[in-house]
């Protein structure tokens, strides 16, 4: 049955009072055609509760926009959704992914994370290759996806949402990743999920990283507005020692937007619920809007928090990860890098759910807090213990761990 404007409908039923089901919910595949964004192809989605989400087919098939009733949810950059085909993955010394960041969803990977770094490349048996120079977050963003398949299907008598593409990051002498990503979402329903795999579709063990940015900003982003989650430790703060208290924003209150204010970075240690989920969620009480966002911690056994109040670029980003926030040669010095094979594939599931009006802020209250208490006090200091990931054992991981 589908849940739509006080109504429980049947397919027949829906029918009987839409000609088409795109009058109340749909996916739209269009093409955005001025400026930066010229060119990016996008899927439209309209679940007919108020959710609305965009899907950039260009950018790697992230989330752009997505707003719930009008209000919105997502962050857009100053930069827009920059057409890849205009990114250099080498500039301003490996920063240059500032100038294609924004959206809800920006994925980091699938070999690096986190700050530039050099590397080895001797596991791909190239003499012109001897590192690796990674640029900020990777690659996987700013590559187009290819399209499988987009619609409304109807499952036992639910209408589901769906797109799916496949976007291939790959070099001659070099990785050849394939992410397979599939989005979906019900018709008369508040939840985004995604759904990915990543598979080495090469012939040398290639090292594997990823982390998604996960970006709220205004309106559910604003002064006062609550970061909650199942902490059992504060790891590492990128400000921690005399700065931590300088900017007056601690780990859970946001603050309003500051003219000067400089980014603040958190790793927390997550407790999961018996069935390995990690539930956190951002929450405005004034206009009692939140979005939660559940992850499984055996896929992604980190998590950050990024505080980007800055006036002018005002975001907050939720950030779960592979990985420790050190980056990739400390991941390395520890054995912690995912190496995969030819076939070899990772999982990730992802899941987005709008949380509207007191009732459902208890019911994630009282999910998240019952996992976990997290810290009370706004700045607590880290323990800069990070704790051992556990990889699974295979050839290519003890052959090119160092």
């Amino acid at each position: 049955m589908v849940e739509l404007f006080g109504h429980t409908l049947t397919q027949r039923q829906l029918a009987e009072r839409a000609g088409c089901l795109s009058q109340v919910a749909g996916v739209r595949l269009m093409t955005l055609s001025d400026g930066v964004e010229r060119g990016v192809r996008m899927l439209d989605f309209r679940t007919g509760s108020g959710l609305r989400f965009t899907v950039l087919v260009d950018r790697a098939m992230d989330i752009g926009d997505c707003d719930y009733k009008g209000l919105g949810i997502a962050w857009n950059s100053p930069t827009g959704f920059r057409n890849p085909a205009l990114h250099e993955y080498e500039g301003e010394g490996g920063l240059a992914w500032a100038r294609s960041f924004s959206g809800l969803l920006v994925t980091c990977g699938l070999d690096h994370i986190l700050g530039p770094e050099e590397v080895p490349a001797d596991h791909f048996n190239y003499p012109g290759k001897r590192t690796i120079h990674h640029s900020l977050h990777g690659r996987i963003g700013n590559i187009p996806a290819r399209l499988v398949g987009y619609g409304e299907r109807w499952i036992d008598n639910r209408c589901v949402l769906w797109a799916e593409g496949v976007v291939q990051q790959a070099a001659v002498f070099g990785e050849n990743l394939h992410l397979v990503r599939r989005i979906e979402a019900d018709v008369g329903g508040n939840e985004i999920r995604v759904t990915d795999r990543v598979i080495n579709q090469g012939f040398m063990p290639t090292p594997h990283m990823l982390f998604y940015h996960i970006n709220v900003s205004y309106p559910l982003l604003d002064a006062g507005t609550r970061y909650l989650a199942p902490i059992e430790d504060v790891v590492w703060a990128s400000h921690a020692g005399k700065d931590l208290r300088r900017q007056d924003a601690g780990y859970r209150t946001a603050v309003a937007p500051q003219p000067q204010f400089r980014e603040q970075v958190w790793q927390h240690s997550m407790t999961a619920d018996e069935a390995g989920r990690v539930p956190v969620a951002v929450l405005n009480d004034r206009l009692k809007l939140g979005l939660e966002i559940e992850t499984i911690k055996e896929q992604l056994p980190c998590a950050y928090v990024w505080q980007n109040f800055q006036a002018g670029q005002y975001a907050l980003g939720i950030e779960p990860s592979t990985n420790h926030v050190r980056g990739e040669n400390f991941a390395r010095e520890r054995g912690e890098i995912l190496w995969l094979s030819h076939g070899d594939e990772r999982a990730y599931d992802l899941t987005f759910r709008i949380l509207d009006g007191a009732g459902a802020f208890d019911d994630a209250a009282h999910r998240i807090t019952s996992l976990a208490a997290a810290p009370d006090d706004e700045f607590p200091e880290p323990s800069n213990v990070f704790p051992k990931l556990a990889r699974p054992a295979n050839a290519a991981s003890s052959a090119w761990s160092r």
